[in-house]
């Protein structure tokens, strides 16, 4: 039976390089993916069996068959500051079976609610934790950056917590600048004034402590390159792609030439695109440049004749 089954699947197996069958010395050892063995097709002998899965024992071939068999909750997140463990009570009150409870009932489920609410955080460091967790949340959302954004900026405020480095500073201004390092960190395009605007603190203070920060838990950033902000500014803008390919185009020729150094990343991304609609034909207004790039038209109109006259080109007239 044995015999049978290599002969089966010798077809569909692999052949070890250069490994021979301890029994009968011939290298004519194959892989059954069915069982999981690694047997010799010569003489039948069975080297190794029983692997460990550590997958779940029931199969799932779309999301919804998913959903419905899988027995775990959700995974451990650093963005909350229970790390998601602990259970909450729903608010709708009706009991397991879906049926609704009566009226003595609410009232009990209600004050069970309140004191699972307070219960969840035991001192005032985890509830300061989740204050600040909850204010990266929110301006996460109000940013539209990704999930791992909002999780790398959470890890970031933890570690800053470790090390007492809250001590002496704004709850809001940390959790700020953990989330404009980890915009940086996961190269997502944020420039500094997009994250005042959604923050509860000025950008001095958010810019004074990122770099105490960064400098503190040794994270070492990249400048960031302005050629990120010109798909989104393009996109907000409306023109052509070939508006954005030649911007994108400018800003590498100019940062080679060290252009770049010491000046906005997001005004350099707006004169390029403003220079690029000059040399492709496309009329760009000043103003609408500036505005989607939160900068000032004179910024613009520094940069883009600084970049024009580096790449020796002159718009059409």
């Amino acid at each position: 039976m044995t015999q049978s089954i290599i002969d089966h699947t010798t077809g569909e197996s692999q052949r070890a390089d250069a490994e021979l069958c301890p029994d009968c010395e011939t290298d004519t050892i194959v892989h059954d993916p069915d069982r999981g063995e690694r047997v010799c097709k010569e003489c039948g002998l069975v080297l190794t069996e029983d692997p460990i899965d550590y997958g779940p024992e029931w199969r799932a071939f779309n999301a919804q068959e998913h959903d419905q068999l899988s027995r775990v909750g959700a995974p451990l997140t650093q963005s909350m500051h229970d790390r998601g463990l602990t259970t909450t009570i729903d608010w709708r009150n009706k009991d397991a079976k879906g049926h609704s409870m009566s009226a003595d009932k609410h009232g009990q489920i209600h004050r069970l609610r309140i004191w699972q609410e307070r219960i969840r955080t035991k001192n005032a460091g985890e509830r300061n934790l989740k204050y600040a967790l909850s204010e990266i949340d929110r301006m996460v959302s109000a940013l539209g950056v990704p999930g791992p954004v909002k999780e790398t900026a959470s890890v970031i405020y933890r570690r800053a917590l470790d090390q007492d480095l809250i001590r002496g500073r704004s709850i809001e201004g940390v959790a700020t600048s953990a989330l404009y390092t980890a915009c940086r960190k996961e190269d997502i395009p944020r420039s500094l004034e997009e994250v005042t605007a959604v923050s509860r603190v000025d950008q001095r203070e958010i810019g004074r402590t990122y770099r105490y920060i960064a400098d503190e838990l040794d994270i070492n950033l990249e400048p960031t390159n302005p050629r990120q902000f010109v798909p989104r500014f393009c996109s907000e803008l409306d023109v052509e792609k070939n508006v954005e390919t030649k911007a994108i185009e400018i800003i590498d020729l100019t940062t080679e030439q060290g252009l770049h150094s010491g000046k906005s990343p997001t005004g350099f991304a707006a004169a390029a695109i403003y220079a690029a609609g000059l040399l492709c034909e496309e009329t760009i207004p000043q103003r609408a440049v500036a505005d989607t790039a939160q900068t000032t038209v004179v910024t613009v109109r520094n940069r883009y004749r600084e970049q024009l006259e580096a790449i020796d080109q002159t718009p059409a007239t």
